[in-house]
């Protein structure tokens, strides 16, 4: 069963290398945004003097998102593939995205790191499904950094995430603009 995020695959000559290149390509975004989403974070709760454990919990995530944006950018230069074209837009928004989840509140910011990492995870899943027979490497790095995405939405779940207000809408919406990302991010 292929995920609903994982596109067909295209036949024909250099199809492969394309499609490893939207994936190193959307990968790369998708990290990026994530690590902008923390600093946004982090920018509101540190103005706000929140609480230390908080500030610890967000270093932990952005430093593993940190370490997975190293990891693409290396993979875009070994691959020969290029960033998307979207790079400045993904840190404004990421950072706004962040930021705005955090000035409604620690369980807002927990519900945003829970919306995003839910898409991710099967993002992730179906790129490792689709990676596995050619490219069984990258498909376990994916695979570690699948596990890290699914650590932190457990986190953000536990953090309260649920109890945020207008959590459902606020989940739905971050969603959808992650699943639209993603499909930008591809080709753009």
């Amino acid at each position: 069963m292929t995920s609903p995020l994982q596109p067909t695959v295209r036949p024909g000559r250099g199809a492969d290398k394309a499609r490893l290149a939207e994936i190193l390509r959307v990968d790369h975004a998708g990290e990026l945004g994530a690590v902008a989403i923390y600093q946004g974070q982090r920018a509101v709760f540190a103005a706000l003097d929140k609480p230390p454990a908080l500030a610890t919990d967000l270093e932990e995530m952005a430093a593993h998102e940190a370490v997975h944006l190293a990891a693409f950018d290396k993979l875009l230069n070994e691959r020969s593939a290029r960033p998307t074209v979207l790079v400045p837009l993904w840190r404004l928004a990421g950072f706004a995205l962040g930021a705005g989840t955090a000035l409604l509140g620690e369980k807002a910011a927990h519900a945003c790191t829970e919306a995003v990492e839910s898409v991710i995870e099967q993002h992730y899943a179906g790129q490792i499904e689709e990676l596995r027979p050619r490219e069984p490497k990258l498909a376990d790095a994916l695979s570690t950094y699948r596990d890290d995405e699914l650590g932190h939405r457990d986190q953000a779940v536990a953090g309260g995430a649920r109890e945020a207000p207008g959590y459902a809408l606020l989940s739905a919406v971050i969603g959808a603009g992650c699943r639209a990302a993603i499909r930008l991010a591809e080709k753009v």
